[in-house]
């Protein structure tokens, strides 16, 4: 009986002790928890950090900032203005100078032209042979011509014998004979083209066929 009785109490001691272990175990285990929730409160994702608000302008601010880009418009406005009026200036006075001095190149070249003209009325004034003169005037209307239809492409037209066209030639009388066709009889001024551009119709008499 008394071997029964120390066995048992063994038993108790040990169920006992168990229970303690268990229960100081269960306690360190919610000591944990409690840290780590304790932790997880206390540490916040940077992602989740408020940024900070950017500070609201007040409206005596907002009224200064548009009035200062109103007159930076403003400036930027008459610069261009000003600008676009010398531009237009400038372009028109390019456009005159152009249109007065355009034949600058064509008078420059007829000056050889008129200081020969000049020599050629000296030496009339000294000659004695009217022949010599009409050479001289010659030899000065050929260089002219010469030098136009070279560097200007201006051509003369109209020599009695061609046939007439009304689109080149003007005609400022006629008369009938045995002819086909209008033909040129005289020329009275000679007509010019510049390129392909008449400039000048040739003043000429026309013969025109006989009405039969």
């Amino acid at each position: 009986m008394e071997e029964k009785e120390e066995e048992k109490e063994r038993q108790e001691t040990q169920e006992s002790a168990s229970d303690s272990n268990e229960t100081q175990q269960n306690a360190e285990n919610a000591s944990v928890e409690v840290d780590s929730a304790q932790e997880s409160d206390s540490v916040q994702p940077e992602g989740d950090a408020p940024a900070q608000e950017e500070k609201e302008q007040t409206p005596e601010e907002k009224i200064a900032a548009l009035e200062k880009e109103n007159a930076e418009l403003k400036d930027q406005l008459l610069r261009r203005a000003a600008d676009f009026d010398n531009y237009r200036k400038r372009t028109i006075k390019e456009k005159q100078d152009a249109y007065d001095y355009a034949n600058t190149a064509l008078l420059q070249d007829l000056l050889d032209s008129l200081d020969n003209l000049d020599r050629t009325v000296e030496a009339a004034e000294k000659a004695n042979d009217a022949k010599s003169i009409a050479d001289g005037v010659k030899i000065i209307s050929s260089s002219l011509i010469a030098m136009l239809e070279s560097k200007y492409n201006l051509t003369a037209f109209g020599q009695a014998g061609e046939d007439f066209n009304p689109d080149m030639h003007e005609a400022i009388g006629s008369v009938q004979d045995e002819v086909e066709k209008p033909v040129l009889k005289e020329v009275y001024l000679k007509g010019y083209k510049l390129k392909d551009r008449v400039i000048r119709n040739a003043k000429v008499m026309v013969t025109m066929p006989k009405d039969k």
